[in-house]
């Protein structure tokens, strides 16, 4: 969902850096071959979370949820030369489109891929992270959360997405996955741990960063 008017949204668009080559590929063949595209980060978003990794330059991200891997390409354009990417998402379909063009992009060898339940795979992750990306199922946000702050270094930032649900985070009677988003997001703002803010950028955006 936009938030923000259409002419303005598409003002912003035009006064972004263009997307890579690759990356506008990769969305147009999301949009033509995949259930539910608006999944898909996208343009400006995309854009953003490029920057957000360029000015931390992290050694090791951590990602949770692939799709169709839009987000991780981003994320890894700020990577160290000697980093890593841990992406996890638990739809094949969705890991073996994202799996082509990792291979074809300049992070190939940095990428790692990670097929299952994020809940069970990341207690084996051993890496610390210095940037770490939420876009899985909201009902698991603040399991997910619990599961990586210690993995997250001081001066760390935890990104989640799709925190303001398409302005349902305001209805009185929330359904679950809004419920959990809406827990999530106070969750966040009163961990001593973190400073926050939330973003109005498409489907919300939840920047904290670890300061303790």
């Amino acid at each position: 969902m936009q938030f923000l008017p259409e002419e303005i949204d598409n003002y912003s668009l035009i006064h972004t850096e263009r997307e890579p080559r690759l990356l506008a590929e990769l969305n147009r063949e999301t949009w033509a071959n995949v259930m539910t595209p608006r999944m898909l980060s996208g343009h400006l978003q995309g854009r953003m979370l490029s920057m957000f990794s360029k000015m931390l330059m992290p050694k090791n991200i951590l990602e949770i949820g692939t799709y169709t891997g839009y987000s991780a390409l981003c994320l890894a354009e700020g990577l160290k030369k000697d980093g890593s990417l841990h992406t996890i998402d638990i739809n094949e379909e969705y890991v073996f489109l994202a799996k082509k063009y990792f291979q074809r992009s300049d992070y190939s060898e940095q990428i790692i891929q990670h097929i299952g339940n994020a809940v069970n795979i990341l207690p084996d992750i051993k890496e610390s992270f210095q940037l770490a990306f939420i876009d899985a199922d909201k009902e698991n946000y603040s399991t997910y959360f619990d599961l990586i702050i210690q993995k997250i270094d001081v001066g760390g930032y935890i990104i989640a997405d799709n925190v303001l649900w398409s302005g349902k985070v305001l209805k009185k009677d929330k359904d679950k996955e809004t419920l959990s988003l809406d827990q999530y997001n106070k969750k966040v703002l009163d961990d001593t741990r973190l400073e926050t803010i939330l973003l109005p950028i498409r489907d919300g955006l939840m920047v904290s960063r670890k300061v303790k």
